[in-house]
């Protein structure tokens, strides 16, 4: 939000001399975040004055419209001749006052401004735009000064348009909306600094009368509690705003489109209340607040014809028939809260103006503005939480300024639905905020300062501080003090919400920065430094951690080709999901991390071996709710269970994804592509690397979803399924548009046995035994299950197994091949003799041709 001093300072009395960087501690120390503070007079440098244009030339044979303008700057310019200008921009016309910088000028972002000759004519200086002086991002015209301004050309630019002023930009966060208007920031400014403030939410307004201004129904009170109304007629539609709203209107990055539209801008801004003007000769009949039905359409301001939801909230022109929604449910005309739409805008011929001002249910407006991508002003405040009580003051002051500005009368009658529920008190133990922050905060002072807030506060029975700055008074079981928060703070509702407010508002430079005494432990948990192994052993082997949303789509189980019956398609489904094309969390790793896939093809990168560690998410059925638990204390065991019984189960998975070649061509030769093996491989290093030992892992062929049927293993440990490998199938690289052959790997690393209790390896000094064998059996026979068995049969001699190589031909048969392995054995404590290796080689191959019928090649 952009906010300029001057502004401010009609509403709090700040300090005359008070500098930029002081007001922005003030603001930074009560915890609002200043992006910047920007004084106006220093970004513009040299002559900027007020010009009339005289004449304009339109040059053709160009491009884009090009105008040669001879601009009247008085003496500025040391001679009194008009100024000759070359200008593109097209709003404006001979007679209207703009805004020049003249040669020798410097514009923000030090763009200096000298004489040159461009389009065959002379140029000697510039016709301004919003966003050349910086005060906007309005690009599309140059600034036409107001009918009603008295600057005379050759005066200086700067206090017409603003340029003399000081302009904060702020980061207002999620619980502070009350900050995002004139009024909260002013107040927030007079606690900082200790000056008067005056609200302009408690001006006098005329209350709601039985007679409406315009017949409403309100269907749905929770999604609008309060909704006020008021009509002004026979309003000049040829009135301009003014040149002051217009100016703070445009600091605030808001574009001036017509005096009703700017007021209700201009109103929010000041009181925090968006508001809405309806052409009231564009309604045909009676309006009704409603919820929309599914499948309704509505064209809003901008143009964009949207789709309807049921939770949206709709105001509607009952004279309008809807056969979608039933008789009387009316047309929608305004998405509530949001924007409003084309068919009941105010336009240029409009002389009947509704005012609208009411309160609407801040889950709602969040839910319909992400629903629609459309995150306008209005929404952005009402999903931070409005004051119910600014409508019928909202009302007067847009009536105010709309009648005083294009004339009118304000009918006498106005609406005021309210059905807005007193706020609930909260008690708070007066010496709560001492005891959650370590620094004395005597009762008295806590009761000062919750009331400065604007909270009202019932004291309790026992003596409290006289003096605010009194400390050491205990505090007794019986000083609980009864908060009412004000109506502008619905962030205000538990006790530690209050002790944050006593915390921001006295200081939070009071608090001591102590750093917490470590708790003692024993590092790392067997869990932890298995996923930190994990990660490590597939980084050296190549592959990139990428860490994806969790979020996916609900048809992502269809394009993986998920059986029907698969327990991955039960999902869990976010209440309030970031995007809501994506509201599951996800069963499988696959899903997002394919995702990153298919981005980075998209962006060039063709090689890609990608691997990530997370959860995933598995609903419990029949679950519930989990029980609704305060803030005011410690959750008992129980709760903390019954919380947990409905959580989702969350096992860590590990998978991998490869696509392109896995090793680089070069002038050592051609490249391999990545394939199903290295998928498998993937596994069976995640499991070494996890502690898993080799003789309790097993491999073997499987169909599962969404892998090739073919080509896709299945990994156990201890006869358990853990994980899948493999190459994906080719309707889901296609309809995931990736490449052939992509292969992945998935594996759950919570279903692997614990760790065993880490001990030191045995390194022998004596040297290695090699020898290869060659082993001929049937080809449906896996190779994982003959290493096996050679494993088995060789006994505590062996070292190691490694097949390198798969042969057939027709000289060993149909049906059969080779599977050569390199074994290797060692003694811990001596030099093996050639018999006792070859001992346990043929007792390797016997326990492989007693399983599998295997024979020694050329044997």
């Amino acid at each position: 939000m952009r906010v300029s001093v001057s502004w401010l300072r009609e509403y709090v009395d700040l300090p005359a001399d008070l500098p930029a960087g002081d007001l922005e501690q003030a603001l930074v120390d009560l915890g609002i975040e200043v992006e910047s503070t920007v004084d106006l007079r220093e970004t513009v440098t040299g002559p900027l004055v007020v010009g009339e244009v005289l004449q304009i030339e339109e040059l053709t044979g160009f491009k884009k419209p090009i105008r040669f303008c001879r601009v009247d700057v008085g003496d500025a310019n040391g001679t009194g001749e008009p100024q000759e200008i070359v200008c593109g921009a097209r709003n404006f016309a001979p007679g209207d006052r703009v805004v020049v910088i003249l040669p020798g000028g410097v514009l923000p972002g030090g763009f200096a401004i000298g004489a040159r000759k461009t389009y065959g004519r002379n140029s000697n200086g510039m016709i301004c735009s919003a966003r050349e002086l910086g005060l906007g991002d309005d690009h599309d015209g140059i600034v036409v000064l107001p009918e009603d301004t008295t600057a005379k050309p050759g005066d200086d630019a700067r206090p017409v348009v603003g340029l003399d002023d000081v302009v904060v930009e702020l980061e207002i966060t999620p619980d502070r909306g009350y900050a995002m208007s004139v009024r909260g920031l002013a107040r927030e400014l007079s606690h900082a600094l200790g000056v008067p403030f005056r609200d302009p939410g408690l001006a006098p307004a005329p209350g709601g009368t039985d007679t409406p201004a315009y017949p409403v129904e309100v269907r749905d009170t929770v999604g609008c509690d309060r909704f006020a109304a008021r009509l002004v007629r026979g309003v000049d539609p040829t009135a301009q705003s003014p040149g002051w709203m217009q100016q703070r209107l445009t600091v605030a990055g808001i574009r001036s489109i017509s005096l009703p539209v700017d007021i209700t801008n201009y109103v929010m801004l000041e009181l925090g209340q968006p508001m809405h003007a309806f052409d009231a000769d564009r309604i045909a009949g009676p309006l009704v607040v409603r919820r929309a039905e599914a499948g309704e359409k509505l064209t809003t301001l901008d143009g964009v014809t949207r789709v309807l939801a049921a939770e949206d909230m709709v105001i509607c022109d009952t004279g309008l028939p809807n056969p979608l929604a039933g008789e009387g449910a009316g047309v929608p005309i305004s998405l509530a809260a949001v924007m409003g739409g084309e068919t009941s805008e105010v336009v240029a011929g409009t002389t009947n103006v509704l005012f609208e001002a009411a309160h609407w249910d801040p889950v709602m407006v969040g839910r319909t503005a992400r629903r629609h991508k459309l995150f306008s002003e209005a929404a952005k405040r009402w999903e931070r939480g409005v004051d119910p009580a600014l409508p019928l003051v909202a009302i007067a002051r847009a009536v105010q300024l709309l009648t005083e500005h294009a004339g009118g009368t304000a009918g006498d009658e106005i609406l005021d639905i309210d059905h807005v529920r007193p706020r609930t008190p909260v008690v708070l133990p007066a010496d709560l905020p001492t005891r959650r922050v370590g620094v004395s905060y005597p009762p008295a002072r806590v009761v000062a300062l919750l009331e400065q807030v604007g909270c009202t506060v019932t004291r309790g029975t026992d003596r409290l501080a006289e003096d605010p700055g009194e400390v050491g008074v205990a505090a007794g079981a019986g000083d609980a003090l009864t908060v009412t928060p004000p109506t502008w703070r619905p962030d205000l509702t538990d006790p530690a919400d209050l002790v944050e407010e006593v915390v921001r508002l006295d200081g939070y430079d009071r608090l001591p920065s102590v750093l917490p005494t470590a708790p003692p432990g024993r590092g790392l948990t067997w869990q932890q430094r298995r996923r930190r192994a994990v990660a490590r052993s597939l980084a050296e082997r190549g592959y990139v951690e990428v860490l994806a949303h969790p979020f996916v789509a609900p048809g992502l189980a269809d394009q993986l080709g998920l059986p029907a019956d698969d327990p991955r398609r039960r999902a869990v489904r976010l209440a309030n999901p970031l995007s809501e094309e994506e509201p599951l969390l996800r069963t499988t790793l696959l899903g997002p991390l394919l995702g990153i896939v298919k981005r980075n093809l998209g962006r060039g990168l063709r090689d890609l071996a990608l691997y990530e560690i997370g959860a995933v998410f598995h609903p419990r059925p029949g679950a519930g709710r989990p029980p609704a638990m305060g803030v005011d204390r410690r959750p008992t065991d129980e709760e903390f269970a019954a919380a947990d019984a409905v959580v989702p189960d969350q096992p860590r998975h590990v998978a991998v994804v490869l696509t392109g070649d896995i090793e680089p061509a070069g002038r050592w030769g051609a490249g391999r592509p990545a394939g199903w093996a290295d998928a498998v491989e993937a596994g069976r290093d995640v499991l070494a690397a996890a502690d898993v030992p080799a003789d309790r892992i097993e491999v073997r062929a499987a169909e599962y979803a969404p892998w090739h049927p073919g080509r896709c293993a299945e990994l156990l440990v201890d006869g358990t399924v853990v994980g899948h490998a493999g190459e994906l199938h080719p309707a889901v690289v296609a309809a995931l548009e990736l490449p052939r052959r992509t292969s992945a790997m998935e594996l759950d690393l919570d279903a692997l046995p614990a760790a065993p209790v880490a001990s030191a390896p045995v390194v022998s000094g004596f040297p290695p035994a090699l020898i290869d064998v060659a082993l001929v059996v049937d080809d449906p026979v896996p190779a994982a299950q003959v290493q096996q068995a050679l494993v088995e049969g060789a006994g505590g001699l062996l070292e190691q197994v490694r097949l390198f190589d798969v042969y057939a031909s027709e000289q060993l048969g149909a049906g059969r091949k080779s599977l050569a392995y390199k074994l290797t054995f060692r003694a811990p404590d001596r030099t093996l003799t050639v018999e006792e290796a070859v001992a346990a080689r043929d007792a390797a191959v016997a326990c492989a041709a007693e399983r599998f019928g295997a024979t020694l090649r050329g044997a």
